[in-house]
């Protein structure tokens, strides 16, 4: 009677193992499904592959936008180097504060630790020189001497346009006359001439006003001599007969 009952232990026991490993196999999922690098597992080099190439792509299309702003930065800065002012020793220039001036020559100075060249204006009338860099000349209001064609048409529009008047806004005209001065451009400057010898002759002007037109006669004259190469008495008197004419049109000067 006892043998039985040890034999249906060692039976139960069994099925209890077996039971156990039943268990365990269910928990770890399916068997099929091996985990990858597990041995006896089939290596993944396809999904691998795929990964790889995948972020080289991406590394090499982040790497291509800076290796390309680095090339145009570098052409960028080799045109900057390259391009020359557009003025040169010898050129006749006229300053938009000075009038008309010659580039008499080159000279380096040291800025801030720091060696720069600038052009030598020898201005025509005031006797005096003045710097500017050379590498911003450009942007500084600096221009070239208008050609004859373009001084004559300035002496029509003396003689023949009407001159503007102040009205009763006195600042206003000021404002508007000033602006016209440090303009650069040559007929603003007559403009301001004709209309302030006008308004001088009719009504008269303030100690400013007339100031301005001693200064806008001065860069006038100065560029006329250059133009028409004759000294700056002859261009004045240029000047003086197209005002002159002007004053006559407009009923301000009567011949005897």
């Amino acid at each position: 009677m006892g043998k039985p009952s040890g034999s249906g232990k060692k039976k139960a026991g069994k099925k209890d193992k077996a039971g156990k490993k039943d268990i365990g196999s269910a928990g770890s999922g399916p068997a099929k499904s091996k985990p990858a690098g597990a041995p006896g597992s089939a290596p993944s080099k396809p999904a691998a592959g795929r990964g790889s190439s995948a972020s080289k792509k991406a590394a090499a299309a982040k790497s291509r936008p800076r290796s390309a702003s680095k090339a145009g930065a570098k052409k960028g800065a080799k045109k900057k180097a390259a391009k020359k002012p557009m003025f040169k020793v010898g050129d006749k220039v006229v300053h938009p504060h000075h009038g008309a001036a010659v580039i008499d020559e080159v000279t380096e100075q040291d800025v801030a630790g720091e060696k720069r060249s600038y052009f030598v204006l020898k201005v025509a009338i005031e006797q005096l020189k003045v710097l500017m860099p050379v590498d911003t000349i450009d942007q500084s209001g600096i221009r070239s001497v208008i050609s004859k064609t373009a001084a004559n048409k300035v002496l029509w529009m003396i003689k023949n346009e009407d001159p503007q008047d102040s009205g009763s806004n006195w600042s206003r005209w000021y404002k508007v006359l000033n602006e016209k001065m440090t303009s650069g451009d040559i007929h603003q400057v007559a403009q301001v001439i004709r209309d302030l010898t006008h308004a001088q002759h009719t009504k008269g002007i303030s100690p400013a006003l007339k100031r301005m037109t001693s200064r806008a006669r001065s860069a006038l004259t100065s560029e006329l001599a250059y133009v028409f190469q004759e000294d700056t008495d002859a261009a004045a008197a240029r000047l003086e007969a197209a005002l002159h004419q002007m004053l006559k049109r407009m009923g301000v000067l009567v011949d005897a």
